[in-house]
């Protein structure tokens, strides 16, 4: 069997809805039957066969070749299997997925690991605002499962953030951490305004000093010793988190958000 492969044909003028071109969605499905599926594009229902010629047969192994920003939802709720995206990626990847992998060649839009629960994301490229962060009105984002990012980062990753891990080998915008209950984001690049802001647990661990805001308070420096296991299990990632030398467990700590519960810790490494 061959990896079921999707290669767009042009690029539509309006965003196209690709939920439901996901691995547990399209098992036992035929070729022919999966040509005939559609896509919501704006006010139209688009045939899978109009916009993508399809090859292969494996629906557990599923590529997108030639995508851009305007494919929107690709793995929503993707449940086991693995999407590899050849190129951008729209807003709302790997929405609420629950497990298996997608890499993503790209960049990627807003809201990306939104509400995930378990899995393996990668992106090539950067992401928009509001990675792995819960939907609007909601109060519970990611839930598990890891992030890799090789690029830069949005304003608000993980907001609300309620478990799992995210790396973020370039930078991170505005409130990265904000709101977040538990789980770890590691930034290696630099970070902007009001980190950990309202933050009431968990933990940002950083390789460049942030600009803290008064309710955080300084712990002074420490050495961690579960900081060598935690990088020590970013070895099995294709990414500069498994580079030996970027490792540390010297760090400056600061425990906050004070205006909050004060559970969380932010980690700077002492260079």
């Amino acid at each position: 069997m061959s990896a079921l492969t999707f290669t767009l044909k042009y690029q539509p003028k309006q965003r196209v809805d690709m939920s439901p071109l996901v691995c547990q969605l399209l098992q036992g499905k035929t070729t022919q039957q999966i040509a005939a599926l559609e896509l919501q594009s704006g006010k139209l229902k688009l045939r899978v066969d109009q916009v993508f010629d399809i090859s292969g047969d494996d629906t557990q192994a599923i590529v997108i070749k030639n995508s851009f920003a305007k494919l929107d939802f690709i793995g929503k709720e993707l449940d086991g299997g693995s999407i590899t995206v050849e190129g951008d990626a729209g807003a709302y990847l790997a929405m609420g997925m629950k497990t298996g992998e997608i890499k993503v060649t790209g960049s990627v839009g807003l809201y990306a690991a939104c509400e995930m629960k378990k899995g393996y994301l990668e992106i090539g490229g950067n992401v928009g605002d509001f990675l792995g962060a819960a939907l609007p009105g909601n109060k519970m984002g990611m839930k598990g499962g890891t992030i890799l990012v090789k690029g830069n980062a949005g304003e608000r990753v993980g907001d609300h953030l309620r478990r799992g891990t995210i790396l973020i080998e370039g930078n991170a915008g505005d409130y990265c951490g904000s709101r977040m209950t538990a789980g770890t984001i590691a930034v290696m690049g630099q970070t902007g305004r009001y980190l950990g802001y309202a933050m009431r647990r968990g933990t940002l661990l950083l390789w460049n000093q942030p600009q803290l805001s008064a309710s955080f308070n300084d712990c002074g420096s420490h050495t961690l010793g579960f900081l060598p296991l935690l990088f020590n299990s970013f070895k099995k990632f294709n990414s500069k988190f498994a580079d030996a030398s970027v490792a540390f467990n010297r760090v400056q700590r600061y425990a906050g958000d004070m205006s909050e519960m004060g559970k969380a810790e932010v980690l700077v490494k002492i260079k």
